[in-house]
């Protein structure tokens, strides 16, 4: 019994959050938000505290940065899971130096990232969008990073064309794909034109 999978795509500030959290609302079932961010600096404190206040007191929150899909397979039946964010979770996943990786330098922005850790990334990807094999419905946010300049160093390069593999691997998997442009959304999958 497979549950619900939704990919909620757009670019910084579009709205993506607030819809995925309106599509959690609309399912009317238990939510877990899982959170991603890694809060370093006292802007991004601030902004993690601006989403805490927005959501239900009644939703758990779970602050993860990397092992998300252990949380999500915890699930069952009747459960809604947000993962916010998928790039914040990529980018937890490419920067860190614990195991498989120890013997692979942490990429800089001259050291690009190895074939050996991008392929487990991928292989990630694959296992978040399976994760639903319990039967919780997964509603996952994450950014287009595709849609701007081309990054001037290959770190932030190497980032954004894993950003576009892992969401193609999402979107692949997903009951849903919705786009965000400024607030509004657009429904990509399934398609209803």
């Amino acid at each position: 019994m497979r549950g619900k999978l939704i990919l909620v795509l757009g670019g910084a500030r579009s709205g993506k959050s607030n819809f995925a959290e309106q599509q959690a609302l609309r399912l009317g079932k238990r939510v877990t938000y899982i959170a991603t961010a890694a809060i370093k600096d006292g802007e991004m404190a601030e902004r993690v505290q601006k989403h805490r206040a927005r959501r239900p007191a009644t939703w758990e929150t779970v602050e993860e940065e990397k092992n998300v899909i252990d949380v999500i397979r915890k699930g069952q039946k009747g459960d809604v899971f947000i993962l916010d964010c998928v790039t914040l979770w990529l980018t937890n996943l490419l920067l860190d130096q614990c195991p498989p990786f120890q013997d692979v330098p942490a990429p800089s922005e001259n050291v690009p990232v190895s074939s050996k850790k991008e392929a487990w990334i991928l292989e990630q990807a694959h296992l978040l969008g399976d994760s639903v094999s319990n039967g919780a419905d997964l509603i996952m946010v994450s950014n287009e990073t595709g849609l701007g300049l081309v990054p001037e160093n290959p770190l932030a390069r190497t980032f954004r064309d894993l950003a576009g593999k892992v969401n193609q691997i999402l979107a692949s998997k997903a009951d849903e794909v919705y786009f965000i442009i400024a607030g509004l959304p657009l429904r990509i999958k399934p398609f209803t034109g």
